[in-house]
């Protein structure tokens, strides 16, 4: 399974992206897709999270300017990211937690995969 993540890159404050993650590989099911933030001398944070059933989850400095969405044909979900701030500056990650197949025929595991990052830059 890999996950790859892209869209980011050099924005104004006050302007938008949009970031997307692509799984692929042998997935049997995507139970929860996410992203998560990492910014210079900091820990890694969650940033917005949405479920098999459409749930979603935000961190409390991104809520009303982010949105999650999926399109689960394409095992595809994306983060727009609207009025952005210098202080949204960060590698974005997506990760996954799904059921991949397993090495038996029929078989499938649990468990979580991280995409490789994409650098958000907002000047001000």
């Amino acid at each position: 399974v890999q996950l790859q993540a892209s869209g980011g890159g050099l924005v104004q404050a006050g302007g938008s992206l949009r970031l997307s993650c692509v799984a692929s590989g042998r997935i049997f099911s995507i139970n929860a897709m996410l992203w998560y933030r990492q910014a210079p001398g900091k820990q890694r944070e969650l940033v917005a999270a949405i479920n098999s059933g459409g749930r979603t989850n935000y961190a409390d400095s991104v809520k009303g300017r982010f949105t999650i969405s999926r399109d689960n044909a394409k095992n595809t979900w994306y983060l727009q990211m609207n009025s952005l701030k210098p202080e949204d500056t960060a590698v974005y990650y997506c990760n996954a937690n799904l059921e991949a197949f397993g090495q038996y025929s029929g078989s499938t595991y649990e468990s979580d995969f991280w995409g490789q990052g994409t650098l958000v830059t907002v000047s001000s």
